[in-house]
This record gives structure tokens, sequence and C-alpha cells, in this order.
């Protein structure tokens, strides 16, 4: 059971070793960059994942028009 804890917290050493002295964070300018292109990204996506939605049900709606 020592071994485990001693196995935990070896872990826990080399993960924050890791987190501070290898790891390359972004500036806060790079941030709010790559944040303005996420939902920029997104919102494109939504407005043409609609786009499709809505000439889909408008073809399913001829459709069942035609037939009913």
């Amino acid at each position: 059971m020592k071994k485990f804890f001693q196995r935990i917290g070896g872990y826990s050493k080399e993960s924050y070793n890791e987190l501070v002295h290898k790891v390359s964070w972004p500036t806060q300018q790079e941030l709010v960059s790559s944040t303005i292109v996420v939902m920029t990204a997104s919102l494109i996506l939504a407005v043409v994942l609609f786009a499709i939605d809505f000439c889909f049900k408008s073809i399913i709606q001829l459709f069942y028009d035609k037939i009913f």
C-alpha cells in the first residue's frame, strides 16, 4: 500500500513539473484570437446546418403534400 501512495506522489510531482516547466501556455492575445476563430467557425457551421435542415424539411414537405 505504501508503494501505491509513493507512485501517486511521484506522478503528481512529475505532472506538476511538466505543467510548470515544459508546457508552453498561450498568451492572452493568442487565446482571444483562437476563441474568435472557434466562435466564427461554430456560427458558420450552425448556419450551414440550419440551411441544410431547412432545405430537407421543404423537400419532405413538398413530397408529403403531393402524396396526401
